[in-house]
């Protein structure tokens, strides 16, 4: 989890060490408590691995007596791009838990719609299952329970009702967003009748090239000499004048 938040922020801008820090306290303090003794071996391991590289930064100004030291600047290589659009695809049991739903729910701007929907659903499940644990064991204990503890335990319970209702609304709002098959090639829809057989464009008259069954004009009319087109029956020759 630690890894996938560090690809992520690295995925956005290089970073030195101590604004890595801060950024990862803002993105995981909501959901754990984030140690700061765990970030640099997870930086190591990252490094051995070729996910990140460390670039020397320009010196610092140190105090007299001290050596002029500057800041590491930590940036993704190829191998950890591809690393953390491996983790972003990931759907599964973890990922609807309380520590990683938040890393991947930072992160949904960057994940696909089908990806953030399952992950979404799975959380609510995960979620409302502990909402009726909840409910059967206030059931269970409500009469044995002082004021105060019984308090806290429907405070506990409302924080659920309010998530679920928070998943119901993003995951109604995922189902409305615009699915891969409403886009058209060049984008426009196909005609929904489409037909090759008639040379004016026209929907409504199939086989007719003058228009007189609907009553348009077809434009100057030829005269007695000119023969009728392919496709033009005994409807065309009741408006031929007689010779």
């Amino acid at each position: 989890m630690l890894e996938f938040a560090i690809l992520g922020l690295l995925h956005e801008s290089p970073m030195h060490g101590y604004e890595l820090r801060k950024r990862l306290n803002t993105l995981l303090g909501t959901f754990r408590a984030f140690s700061y003794g765990s970030l640099y071996p997870a930086l190591r391991r990252m490094r051995n691995v070729g996910w990140i590289h460390e670039d020397p930064g320009e010196p610092t100004d140190a105090p007299a007596l001290t050596p002029r030291r500057g800041k590491v600047v930590y940036r993704l290589t190829a191998e950890g791009k591809e690393r953390f659009e491996d983790l972003l695809a990931e759907v599964g049991p973890a990922t609807s838990d309380d520590e990683q739903f938040g890393v991947h729910f930072a992160f949904f701007s960057k994940t696909s719609a089908e990806v953030r929907l399952r992950i979404l659903e799975g959380r609510r499940i995960r979620v409302e299952e502990k909402r009726e644990g909840l409910r059967a064991a206030l059931a269970r204990t409500r009469e044995r329970l002082d004021r105060y503890t019984l308090e806290l335990q429907e405070h506990g319970l409302d924080a659920v009702d309010r998530e679920v209702r928070w998943l119901n609304e993003l995951i109604a709002h995922e189902r409305e967003q615009p699915g891969p098959t409403a886009q058209t090639h060049g984008g426009r829809r196909p005609d929904p009748n489409p037909n090759p057989g008639s040379n004016t464009g026209s929907t409504g008259s199939t086989g007719s090239n003058t228009g007189s069954k609907t009553g348009v004009d077809a434009g100057p009319d030829p005269g007695p000499d000119a023969s009728p087109g392919p496709g033009s029956g005994r409807a065309n020759t009741k408006h031929t004048p007689n010779e």
